[in-house]
């Protein structure tokens, strides 16, 4: 297809068109009503000037009878721009006036005509049109009073040939203007197709351009961009978790595995082999957890769980978590307290923000024993207020805490800091809880409790 045909077919083009069409009919229409009313205007003025001159006319006839009528005729005949004039007898004799002959038998009777008639001009009678009134006089006498309509149809005229050229201008600048919007919205949306065509190759690098007019195609842009990024964001987890998978998971395995051979290997009775098995199943049971965790995750990050969502209770949801880990906080020496006094509604999955509070309640437990100060209670404290429109779910401790440096590292995959080398875990439990406030239309925020750690869930209330 040539590069003109496909600015033809372009709906920008093809909206111009029907604009113009539409401007064109309208713009018509008004021009057709203004010849037509200046038309009726003159000719509303043409008869009014008759109608008037007739009136002093007759005066002139009462008063002096025909001669002075003819007299008065005579004398306004020879004025530039005089009216027609003409006074014949009964028979049709001409007695006075500027007109040299009527083509037409209506002067017999009276009433209002437009004639075809003949007036002297530098001594040669030329054929002309005219609006006329005649008046029958006492004695038979005929007066013909009537004014030129050649100016009339000259301004009507004009008026014409000025609109048939501005329909003709507008038609013109309106093809102009729709090439002109037609080829730079096609540029726009080559440079689109260019785009996409560079990212379905596997660039996802590439981005759409934003020319900042903030017009449809801007805002177009504009989303398909968040949605790149977000792909992309998605991609980098997918690699990152690949690789994490890779790494974390080769040491657990080959461990499994030795502890396998090692059996097979020493075992001479039937306690060796039993031993052996438990602690596979102990590393099959980790391997699980991970894998859980990671499923989890990407059930998160997906949106999988969106249609399951309905209102729920974030301060009943806490109590229940408090609930669960009691015992585990009465065996570690912890004192573990809930603050979730007022119902605050939530629109979310009661397993996801459970989850997310659990990972955040049994970290905060296990961090808690390692508190050395005398003068510092081992305590964990979950709390859920309402901070305008939005509820949060805080899980306080005052444990080591996460240096301010490594807040946003910790939310990541698989990383552990060097302080929880030796505890057991997979360094998914921050993940899991981000992806989850994530997946809520909230966030994750993790702050100093001067000591420990205070982590934050904040979530849309429902009101």
């Amino acid at each position: 297809m040539t590069a003109l045909g496909r600015l033809f077919r372009t709906t920008a083009f093809k909206l111009a068109l029907i604009f113009l069409l539409i401007f064109t009919i309208f713009a018509g229409a008004i021009l057709g009503y203004v010849a037509f009313s200046a038309r009726r205007l003159l000719e509303e003025q043409v008869n009014l000037t008759v109608n008037e001159e007739i009136k002093g006319l007759l005066s002139q006839f009462n008063s002096g009878g025909v001669l002075r009528l003819v007299r008065q005729i005579e004398r306004r005949s020879h004025q530039p721009g005089s009216s027609l004039y003409l006074v014949t007898t009964a028979a049709g004799e001409t007695l006075a006036g500027n007109i040299s002959s009527v083509d037409s038998e209506g002067l017999l009777e009276a009433g209002t005509y437009e004639l075809s008639y003949r007036v002297v001009e530098e001594g040669e009678p030329r054929p002309h049109r005219a609006l006329v009134e005649t008046v029958i006089l006492p004695g038979g006498f005929r007066l013909l009073v009537g004014r030129d309509l050649d100016e009339t149809d000259r301004f009507h005229t004009i008026i014409l040939r000025a609109a048939g050229w501005s329909i003709l201008l507008i038609l013109a600048l309106a093809l102009v203007g729709g090439v002109f919007v037609a080829r730079r919205v096609l540029s726009r949306v080559d440079h689109m197709t260019e785009t996409t065509r560079t990212i379905m190759a596997g660039d996802l690098s590439g981005r759409l351009v934003v020319t900042g007019t903030n017009d449809e195609l801007d805002r177009l842009a504009q989303s398909l961009n968040a949605m790149l990024d977000r792909i992309g964001e998605l991609m980098a987890g997918l690699r990152e978790v690949s690789d994490n998978i890779a790494h974390d998971l080769k040491t657990p395995l080959t461990r499994l595995r030795n502890s396998a051979e090692e059996a097979l290997r020493v075992g001479d009775s039937s306690d060796a082999y039993r031993n052996a098995l438990e602690h596979t199943i102990e590393e099959a049971d980790d391997l699980i957890k991970i894998f859980n965790a990671l499923l989890m995750i990407a059930r998160a990050e997906a949106g999988n769980v969106l249609e399951g969502m309905k209102s729920e209770d974030a301060s009943e949801i806490a109590r229940d978590v408090v609930e669960l880990y009691e015992p585990f906080a009465e065996e570690a020496g912890i004192k573990l307290v809930v603050q979730a006094d007022e119902p605050i509604s939530i629109h979310a999955s009661r397993e996801l923000i459970g989850q997310a509070l659990a990972n955040l309640v049994d970290n905060a437990i296990k961090y808690s024993t390692e508190v050395h100060d005398q003068n510092v209670e081992p305590s964990v404290i979950v709390s859920v207020v309402r901070d305008g429109e939005r509820a949060i779910l805080s899980v306080a401790d005052h444990g080591p805490g996460i240096p301010e440096t490594d807040t946003d590292r910790v939310l990541e995959r698989f990383v552990r800091l060097e302080t929880s080398r030796t505890r057991a875990g997979s360094g998914l439990g921050l993940s899991l809880v981000a992806a989850v406030a994530r997946l809520h239309g909230g966030g994750l925020k993790l702050e100093d409790n001067h000591p420990g750690l205070k982590a934050l869930i904040s979530i849309p209330s429902v009101s």
